[in-house]
């Protein structure tokens, strides 16, 4: 059952204006679940205008009663049309022309946009064609669902594609939904309002027997009905939102891309506050790479560390500012950051690792060169530490551009009265007892904040001595293990280098609850600060301490002891007042540490993600060639509807009205024909009417060419509004000769070529061989008809 034809002012145009609303919303509804996924509302021009195509293209062809085969040619025409400039504005010309590369990713994009999207971790970007993906999403099934809400009284078949695509939309994101609550309960409310406001408005439900006794009674009758179902919407809404506050899942959904991409893990790369010892040591002549554009005491910083295990200093998943907050590279990542902004230009030379020299608050980080695409789209960036990881690794002769604000570092009288910020920092584990009391004596004297950060700063740079234990040194061994720390402030002088006294430093403060982190880096020397170009050697790495005040930020602090401070001699005991030596307890045994796996190793994973690709493209690739062929296949059928649509309209269309009488007529024959009726050629009206009316059980056809007869033949041209209804009685005829027969039936007419070749040259031919190849067997001798004449009678063979 179809829904009645658009009526301008009547029941039927409210119908539409509900369904194409519904549809909006519906769509909408499911589509907002790429926010995640694009990291914010850039796909929703996209979005918005694949849906607005779709629902145009579905009511036009409702209003026009155009089959399948011309909606879908629609909807490919519309897509490679208007895909240019909602999905791929950067190939179009001005963007918006489709240019051939335009059309060719178009092309190609049905097949491998899903891939490209599944494959790149998320937020994934607006610029790198992932737009056709909602864009695809939202012109089909607006058109599927709009089609089946405007064609069908029932208007539950469009909820399925709907859902389909709330499904799909899920499947295709993140593993963080984007609004679920949300998502869910307007989805479910605009589905059960719209399926009771078409049963409302049905014509059977429209209480007409009583709004012809009582007008004002039926008025009440539906408002009162539509009352009650707007007071179960709200109760199931607050029941759904109640249920919601206490079944909220504890673990996150799993998504496609879960399988297809691990997700990034930062404890897969070891802590580079490990190779400190090591870089000073073997590069201290040698360029790592050159820095444009520093500002005067402005600071690189390659990695910054907050949680200690007893081994390592190193960034965490847990926390705000810890490697929880490490997500994919894009623009605008610091939208709310105060200070200098500065551009810096930075070429890679000796330096080579995953922990990208960068500076201040991250903005945008461009890259240049070969490599510019595979680093784009393997680099991880925690805007909360400024901390870039480049999973390809960055090496010799990489080049990039970093966008970054570099906040201003306030004084002392500044934070004079400013408390410690409110930052949730991971709790350290394995810390040397003594540190506890070590601290509290430290920060006795101290009154405010900024004091006791700087009480443990002096205590440290004034009170010990420098030495990276190299030749020539005062031995100082590497490391900061709870034992070299314990070490460290518990020797009657503390000796060592940037590494052991920042992360002293660190876990003092941390014993008296203070905020505080560990930062790698590099910065110039004084001969160094007015130079252009910033040359970066292993004799420019140093590691310092960040405190967080409350609404000031990270401030810097460096408990080293100048380069300069050396002990004269190392047995010499600056303590004036010794106290008694005592016994250093040996280190508390430490927990099992879970060392992160070292990349050659890890091979297994590595085999595994390898293989989920492969399997991957050969899913996609196998179901791109299935569809080819089935594209193939379903060519002919696909002319065969288009041929027979074509020869409609142009009987439809055509210029004196009473050929498009005629026309309506050929048009109602020829359907008859494909359903079986066998016609004579060159017969009248009336007589294709009888067999009609005979062989299909339709007595209409009768009067229906009469009246084309009338017409036709008539003193006068047949208007405009003759045309439109005679042709309406076609369709209606037609629609009823579809519904009386089975599936299998209505497709072999669609698929029919009797129609199409009736009367045609062809058929004409074919004819035409027959009857002469009839002719000449009935006068070639031999024959069974030749011999009836030539054979003489019994009698005549036996006359003497």
């Amino acid at each position: 059952m179809t829904a009645p034809a658009l009526a301008p002012g009547g029941l039927a145009l409210r119908r539409w204006i509900l369904d194409l609303a519904a549809t909006v919303l519906l769509m909408l509804t499911a589509l907002v679940g790429f926010w995640p996924t694009f990291a914010g509302p850039s796909f929703l021009p996209a979005a918005v205008g694949g849906m607005l195509l779709g629902l145009a293209i579905a009511a036009v062809a409702a209003w026009r009663r155009w089959g399948i085969l011309i909606i879908a040619g629609l909807t490919v025409g519309a897509y490679f049309v208007f895909g240019g400039a909602l999905a791929l504005p950067q190939t179009a010309l001005l963007g918006v022309i489709p240019s051939l590369e335009t059309l060719q990713k178009l092309a190609v994009g049905t097949v491998t946009s899903w891939k490209q999207m599944l494959t790149t971790v998320a937020p994934v970007a607006a610029a790198d064609g992932h737009l056709l993906v909602p864009f695809l999403l939202a012109l089909v099934f607006t058109v599927v669902t709009a089609s089946l809400a405007l064609r069908l009284a029932r208007v539950a078949w469009a909820l399925i594609p709907a859902g389909v695509l709330l499904m799909l939309v899920i499947a295709l994101g993140t593993p963080e939904p984007a609004f679920p609550l949300v998502q869910g309960l307007v989805f479910a409310v605009a589905s059960i309002a719209w399926l009771a406001l078409r049963q409302l408005w049905a014509p059977q439900n429209m209480a007409i027997s009583v709004s012809e006794v009582d007008p004002a009674r039926a008025a009440h009758m539906r408002t009162r009905r539509l009352l009650a179902g707007v007071a179960v919407l709200a109760v199931a809404g607050g029941a759904g939102i109640a249920t919601s506050a206490i079944a909220s899942p504890a673990q996150p959904r799993h998504v496609f891309r879960d399988v297809i991409i691990p997700p990034f893990d930062i404890r897969d790369y070891p802590s580079p506050l490990q190779a400190f010892r090591k870089n000073v040591r073997d590069d201290a002549d040698k360029t790592l790479f050159t820095v444009q554009g520093l500002p005067k005491g402005a600071r690189i910083r390659t990695a910054v560390m907050d949680q200690f295990d007893g081994m390592v200093y190193n960034v965490t998943d847990g926390g705000p500012t810890s490697s929880s907050a490490f997500s994919p590279l894009r623009s605008n990542m610091a939208p709310e950051a105060e200070g200098l902004p500065v551009t810096l230009k930075i070429e890679i030379d000796g330096y080579r690792g995953v922990w990208m020299p960068t500076a201040g608050e991250l903005a945008e980080i461009r890259f240049q060169g070969d490599r510019a695409e595979e680093l784009r789209r393997g680099t991880y960036v925690n805007t909360a530490t400024g901390t870039a990881v480049a999973t390809p690794t960055v090496g010799k002769g990489d080049e990039y551009a970093v966008d970054a604000v570099l906040p201003v570092q306030p004084d002392d009288r500044q934070l004079a009265e400013v408390p410690f910020g409110h930052v949730t920092m991971p709790k350290p584990s394995n810390v040397p007892e003594e540190l506890t009391s070590l601290a509290a004596e430290t920060v006795a004297g101290a009154e405010t904040p900024i004091e006791q950060v700087r009480a443990l700063e002096n205590f440290l740079s004034e009170g010990g001595f420098f030495s990276h234990g190299l030749e020539g040194e005062v031995l100082s061994r590497a490391g900061h293990t709870a034992e070299r720390i314990s070490t460290l402030v518990g020797a009657d002088q503390m000796i060592g280098d940037d590494e052991q006294y920042a992360v002293a430093m660190a876990l003092l403060a941390g014993q008296l609850d203070i905020p505080a982190r560990v930062v790698l880096g590099y910065y110039p020397d004084e001969e160094q600060a007015d130079a252009v170009v910033f040359e970066a050697t292993g004799d420019n790495v140093h590691a310092w301490v960040e405190v967080n005040f409350d609404g000031v930020g990270w401030v810097t602090f460096n408990p080293t002891p100048p380069e300069d401070q050396v002990p004269n001699d190392q047995n010499t005991k600056p303590r004036v007042d010794p106290k008694p030596q005592v016994l250093q307890p040996p280190p508390p045994p430490q927990e099992p540490v879970d060392l992160p796996p070292t990349l050659p190793d890890d091979r297994e994973s590595e085999d595994e993600t390898l293989n989920l690709a492969e399997i991957l493209g050969v899913i996609l690739l196998i179901g791109g060639i299935t569809l080819a062929v089935i594209a193939l296949l379903m060519s002919p059928f696909i002319v065969i509807g288009a041929w027979k649509a074509a020869r409609r309209r142009s009987r439809r269309s055509a210029p004196r009205t009473a050929d498009r009488i005629s026309g309506g007529w050929d048009e109602l024959t020829d359907r008859a024909v494909d359903y079986g009726a066998r016609l004579a050629p060159n017969g009248t009206r009336g007589e294709e009417a009888a067999v009609v009316a005979s062989t299909l059980t339709v007595p209409r056809v009768t009067g229906l060419a009469a009246r084309a007869d009338a017409e036709v033949f008539g003193p006068t041209e047949p208007t405009p509004q003759d045309v439109d209804a005679f042709w309406q009685e076609v369709d209606e005829i037609v629609g009823g000769l579809g519904a009386e027969a089975g599936f299998w039936k209505r497709v072999k007419a669609r698929l029919s070529l009797r129609s199409l070749l009736g009367g045609s040259a062809v058929s004409q031919g074919f004819q035409s061989l027959k009857e002469a190849a009839a002719a000449r067997v009935r006068r070639e001798p031999g024959t069974i008809e030749s011999n009836k004449d030539t054979t003489p009678s019994s009698s005549e063979r036996e006359t003497p």
